[in-house]
């Protein structure tokens, strides 16, 4: 919840936590590590492609609607209610994608206080997988909160703290003469682009970056925003960067890029660094440290893509049955259809040549699918033009304004083509299998899309002939 104007701002540095807090994973490290010394070059270019532009806009898109937050009024004030259904949906959507990426990685971290060897188990991923998500949404549905202080804590034990760490043991490998299994040459920072697989980097790592507009909700409950919000992002932007950069290069370092491994590669990596530094002792307590982190930030996730149905629904787009609560406020029948959706989802582990490539197709089909509600998100700030001063706390410069959406569109594009290239390193299939995979995946995905305007359609007739009441 916002600030009013007559609460105490936040501190710059206080916005620049939350933001960092938000966005930075320690979990999308493995898949980001696979590309080596690369990764530095498409984490740049990530940046100025997506980062950077995404957070401009979607903190314009705050200013100028402060009541009317979420990507389905943003996009319905440019491209229309069918339009703001598409977004809100494909926001949704990829959630459910997105879910058994963190939970197959919580799954495969618990496996280390049991037994390693489980982490490649597929059986034991996914029957732990979905233990913890009906057990998460049981919980959401007698109405348990975690405050902002609990979230900022568990983020910090599970996120901040695990990557700090891991940056100094990867330096103190290099340091210490360790075999680096990677080369730092020109040709290998800068890689050559004409090859379609190098620039599957670009998926793994604008995942790393999904999210980013959550934090133009804050623009509002600042000091000086015009001011104070672009340096927070600046800032922001800069910790983001050399905290996945060089979380990724640890790994990199210390683990062949064949033998990374995508769900348990975190605990892979510090087991490998706590073994050559005799510090074996140290591995259940990062463990657990990190699985604190990851499920307490899926409490809020479970709730949040929720809420951006409802504001669909109060547009007549879903029908009633969808928007019931109990008496704690929750949507119930959503979150069980969240908790069914997942469950399928989850299971397709089994179904995957090997724990890696059910990993990356996941991560790949819900990037996408995510970048196509960003792609909206640009062309609506486009079409709305520059706002007028007034009241608004934030507007982007205006020599950068257009610059930022169309690049912010380039970036979309880029990366949604990119998601039928076959990745190299992973074993995923034949290449026309992969993409046949992806493009299915996408069509019956956003395909109930169309089922909600044709419901809303019947439902506006509907109304015209009932009396008023």
């Amino acid at each position: 919840m916002g600030y009013h104007s007559s609460m105490q701002k936040l501190s710059f540095f206080s916005l620049v936590l939350l933001i960092v807090a938000a966005i930075d994973s320690i979990r999308n490290l493995p898949v980001t590590a696979l590309f080596g010394s690369s990764l530095i070059f498409f984490f740049l270019l990530s940046a100025v492609l997506f980062l950077i532009p995404i957070s401009l806009v979607s903190a314009e898109f705050s200013s100028r609607y402060p009541e009317q937050g979420g990507v389905f009024h943003w996009v319905r004030h440019a491209l229309g209610e069918k339009a703001a259904m598409l977004a809100v949906w494909l926001q949704w959507i990829n959630t459910m994608v997105w879910y058994p990426t963190i939970l197959s990685f919580i799954a495969g971290t618990a496996a280390y206080l049991i037994n390693p060897a489980l982490a490649q188990n597929k059986l034991f991923l996914a029957l732990f997988i979905l233990a913890i998500f009906w057990g998460l949404t049981l919980l959401n549905l007698r109405g348990i909160h975690i405050s902002a202080k609990v979230n900022s804590f568990c983020g910090t034990i599970g996120t901040l703290f695990p990557m700090v760490f891991l940056i100094f043991l990867g330096l103190g490998w290099v340091l210490a003469g360790n075999v680096v299994p990677i080369s730092f040459s020109w040709d290998t920072l800068v890689p050559p682009l004409g090859k379609g697989e190098n620039w599957s980097a670009l998926i793994a790592i604008m995942a790393s970056f999904l999210g980013m507009e959550l934090a133009g909700v804050h623009v509002a409950d600042i000091a000086n925003p015009q001011r104070n919000f672009p340096r927070a992002m600046g800032v922001s932007v800069l910790i983001l960067l050399a905290t996945m950069i060089f979380g990724a290069l640890s790994i990199a370092v210390v683990i062949p890029t064949k033998d990374i491994h995508l769900v348990d590669g975190i605990m892979q990596t510090f087991t490998t660094f706590f073994d050559a530094f005799h510090i074996p002792f140290l591995t259940p307590i990062l463990a657990i440290l990190i699985i604190i982190g990851s499920a307490g930030g899926m409490i809020n996730w479970l709730i949040s893509p929720a809420k951006g149905l409802l504001q669909a629904a109060d547009y007549g787009f879903l029908p009633s049955f969808f928007t019931v609560k109990n008496k704690a406020g929750i949507s119930v029948r959503i979150l069980f259809t969240q908790a069914i959706l997942v469950s399928f989802f989850c299971l397709a582990i089994v179904f995957m040549p090997s724990i890696n490539a059910f990993y990356w197709f996941m991560t790949a089909l819900s990037t996408g699918l995510y970048m196509l509600m960003y792609l909206l998100l640009f062309v609506s700030a486009l079409k709305l033009g520059r706002p007028q001063k007034g009241s608004l706390s934030y507007r982007i410069p205006k020599g950068a304004r257009t610059v930022s959406c169309l690049v912010g569109i380039l970036g979309c594009i880029a990366t949604i083509i990119v998601g039928f290239e076959h990745p190299e390193g992973v074993d995923v299939g034949t290449d026309l299998r992969y993409m046949l995979s992806i493009a299915f995946g996408n069509l019956i995905l956003i395909a109930p899309v169309v089922f909600f305007w044709i419901y809303r359609g019947n439902s506006k007739l509907s109304d015209r002939v009932k009396p008023p009441f």
